[in-house]
């Protein structure tokens, strides 16, 4: 690696650096002003507001406007190489164009590989604290609304509740049904069941089971309780307010896996969530290498243009992908497809502007 390389990292990287603090900082500044009153209504304290929340809400926040402040970082630092004309003394040496985005490149891969490393670990465990926080002083308590619920909480087993209660971890009339092939083998109904969070079991208060025997006959069994264990836990019912941003990556897997075995809805918010994972870090490094070509050309309109446009692509490539994303929560387009779609365009308006644009 040569001097102009690590001269061109150093840059960039402090550049990033510095325009993700600021933008935090005045992020933080609106938040704090916007949320205030839920704080004092419900008597949040100064240590949970400082260290509970706003410690957490720096690398959410930094990791979510990383794209954007690479781009602009990267339009910013290299503008101002070209009004200096150093581009024109680094090109009349005989470097080339391709060899001048070297060093762009190994600095935003640098922050793609912290990125990558960030979201799948450390943020969604930053955010188990920040969004439990939310939850309690901001969004306020939760109760679960569903009706007639339905679960697959196993290969053949079916459970069903007309109601739940969260405050109590009850659900009432309750039923388990045994499917093998297109034969019921058995059915439990029950008034209630009742979580044991002692003994972390369900209790099944007045039940009876019907068993469907090869012959054709049944059996009725009674009971006034039973104690089990069922692939189905309270927090099932619990708000799912940002759920999949606590998730780390293995636990994102596990998740994905469970809800595609009960067959439920909802998957599409944790599927987005898992290639969003993957894809932000190369959108990192396509929104650096198009922001060195769109400005490493000396600009009569001076830096403030470039700049200017430089904000314009990077609003397209966001509206562009808020578009695509919730076109794939509603369904209308696979979720792979909706995060990677941004990533594959601008990669062409690269090579477009790569063979287009003068230098």
């Amino acid at each position: 690696m040569k001097i102009l390389d690590l001269y061109i990292i150093k840059k960039f990287l402090t550049t990033y650096f510095f325009a993700v603090l600021i933008i935090v900082s005045i992020i933080m500044v609106i938040d704090y002003t916007e949320k205030i009153d839920n704080f004092i209504d419900n008597k949040a304290s100064v240590h949970a507001v400082l260290f509970d929340y706003y410690l957490n809400f720096i690398p959410y926040w930094a990791n979510y406007i990383s794209p954007l402040m690479v781009f602009i970082a990267t339009v910013f630092f290299t503008a101002n190489l070209a009004a200096r004309t150093e581009i024109i003394a680094i090109l009349s040496t005989g470097v080339s164009f391709t060899r001048f985005i070297r060093p762009y490149i190994i600095a935003s891969s640098i922050i793609g590989v912290l990125t990558f490393f960030m979201v799948g670990w450390v943020i969604p465990n930053a955010n188990k604290t920040r969004i439990a926080f939310e939850r309690k002083y901001v969004v306020g308590s939760y109760y679960y609304s569903g009706r007639d619920v339905h679960i697959k909480i196993g290969p053949h087993d079916y459970a069903y509740m007309e109601s739940y209660d969260t405050g109590s971890q009850t659900g009432y009339k309750f039923s388990l049904d045994k499917i093998e092939g297109h034969e019921l083998k058995t059915k439990l109904l029950a008034d209630h069941i009742t979580w044991d969070s002692t003994r972390r079991k369900w209790s099944i208060f007045d039940y009876r089971v019907r068993t469907f025997l090869p012959n054709g006959k049944q059996k009725l069994t009674y009971g006034t309780k039973i104690d089990t264990t069922l692939n189905l836990l309270p927090k099932d019912f619990e708000s799912t307010y940002q759920i999949h941003e606590t998730l780390t990556n293995s636990e994102l897997e596990a998740t994905i896996n469970q809800i595609r075995s009960r067959g439920a809805d909802g998957i599409e918010i944790f599927l987005i969530e898992k290639y969003l994972r993957f894809a932000n870090p190369f959108a990192v490094i396509i929104l650096s290498v198009i922001g060195v070509i769109v400005s490493a050309r000396k600009s009569r309109g001076g830096v403030g243009f470039q700049i200017a446009l430089g904000f314009m692509l990077a609003f397209l490539y966001i509206l562009f992908f808020m578009m695509s994303k919730g076109i794939a929560q509603s369904g209308g387009m696979p979720p792979l497809l909706a995060v990677w779609l941004p990533n594959l365009v601008f990669t062409g308006i690269g090579v477009i502007l790569y063979y287009t644009v003068p230098r």
